[in-house]
Parts: structure tokens; sequence; C-alpha cells
């Protein structure tokens, strides 16, 4: 049977190990916190970036829109004022149209005349030709 003084020295050395293993349990825990706290360090910098992101994504979309419809109103001023001026010189373009077709014609005429007249240049030269033969009896 074991004496008291080795059920002493039993308790004490099963104390000393659980006292080791308490502390490494602690250590372990500690190092369990200290990563579980840096890794919501990380997730909150990371939802502090999306938040940003998002922020100036919104803020771009906004500016897009304005643009947008700054554009628009551009866009619609620029038809109006390309209407009205259609509307001013739509005469003067009739009547540039109108003569240009009157130069057409005109153009026609001078080629008719151009093949008469040199029709008839050729009509006269057989003619003449033939006159000459005849009087020098060739």
């Amino acid at each position: 049977m074991p004496t008291q003084s080795d059920l002493l020295h039993e308790i004490n050395r099963t104390l000393g190990r659980l006292e080791n293993s308490v502390e490494r349990i602690r250590e372990d825990f500690q190092q369990e916190k200290e990563d579980a706290h840096e890794s919501r360090a990380v997730i909150h910098r990371r939802l502090d970036e999306h938040a940003k992101q998002m922020a100036k994504t919104d803020e771009t979309i906004a500016i897009a829109g304005f643009v947008d419809a700054q554009i628009r109103d551009e866009v619609k001023a620029l038809q109006k004022t390309v209407a009205d001026n259609h509307e001013e010189v739509a005469p003067a373009i009739a009547e540039w149209r109108r003569i240009k077709l009157l130069g057409a014609g005109v153009g026609a005429l001078l080629v008719l005349f151009g093949i008469s007249v040199g029709s008839l240049i050729v009509w006269a030269s057989d003619t003449a030709s033939a006159i000459v033969r005849h009087w020098l009896k060739l």
C-alpha cells in the first residue's frame, strides 16, 4: 500500500501536470482569441473597403446620370437648332436645286447645239468636197 508521502507526491505530480495542461489551454485560448481578433479586424477592413467602393460607385452613377441628362438636354437643343436652321435654309436649298436643274438643261442644250453644228460642218465639208471634185472633174 502506498504511503501518505507517495500519495502526496502523486497528487503534486498530477497537480503539476494539470497546471501545465491548464497553462497550455490558456495559451491556446489566448492564441485563438488573438487570431479571432485579427480575423475580425481583417473582415472589418474588407467591409470598410467595400463600403467605400460602393459609395464611390454610387457617386459615379449619380454623376453619370447628371452628365447623361445634360447631354440629353444639349442634344434636344441641337435638334431644335438644326430643325430651325433647316426651315430657314430650305428656300435657298430649293433655289439651288432649281439653278442646278436649269444648268443641267442649259448644258444639254449646248451639247445638242454642238452636235448639230458638228453635223452641219460634216455635211458642208462633204458637199464642198463633192462640188470641188465635180468642178475639177476628178
